[in-house]
């Protein structure tokens, strides 16, 4: 992967969940997660460190500092092996440089690769501007669900995106 070299990629680690929350807590980066509390960002980084047991998290550190995470929601169960959600958060100080790209490379190479991966999908929100990386690095669109959340009285879409691997 070419990444810029003040760009590594890392295993998440259980200490990286503090960023996590920051990230969240955020109000312009969390109106693109469905959590709205607290206590549901706690329960959010809760389980995606829980992911570090199986490996299938991963930190971006640009100059060291902590700047993004993504995280690959494994199937436990034979028949969904194949397939897997996967979720990424970038520091908004750190976007447009990079970061989300060598995320979700890095994430797609060790999907394929550890996990033996062969679908790779997620899901975002309509108006997300994230959509045009995820289009860029080969995903397409495979469904779009019209009131996916409501907030303030107001619903908002969500599409869904997949790639093989």
């Amino acid at each position: 992967m070419n990444h810029p070299k003040e760009l590594v990629i890392r295993l998440t680690e259980q200490e990286d969940g503090p960023h996590l929350a920051r990230w969240l807590n955020d109000p312009e980066i969390l109106i693109w997660y469905p959590m709205c509390n607290e206590r549901e960002i706690e329960d959010s980084v809760r389980i995606w460190l829980g992911y570090c047991k199986i490996k299938s998290t991963f930190t971006a550190l640009w100059n060291n500092e902590p700047c993004g995470m993504a995280v690959m929601y494994i199937q436990p169960f034979k028949k969904l092996a194949h397939q897997c959600l996967f979720a990424i958060i970038v520091s908004k100080e750190y976007r447009n440089r990079g970061v989300g790209k060598a995320l979700i490379e890095e994430l797609m190479k060790i999907a394929k690769e550890n996990f033996k991966i062969e679908i790779f999908h997620l899901e975002v929100y309509q108006d997300n501007p994230a959509i045009n990386l995820y289009r860029r690095l080969g995903f397409k669109e495979f469904g779009y669900q019209e009131h996916f959340i409501k907030e303030m009285g107001k619903y908002r879409g969500k599409i869904f995106m997949q790639r093989e691997l």
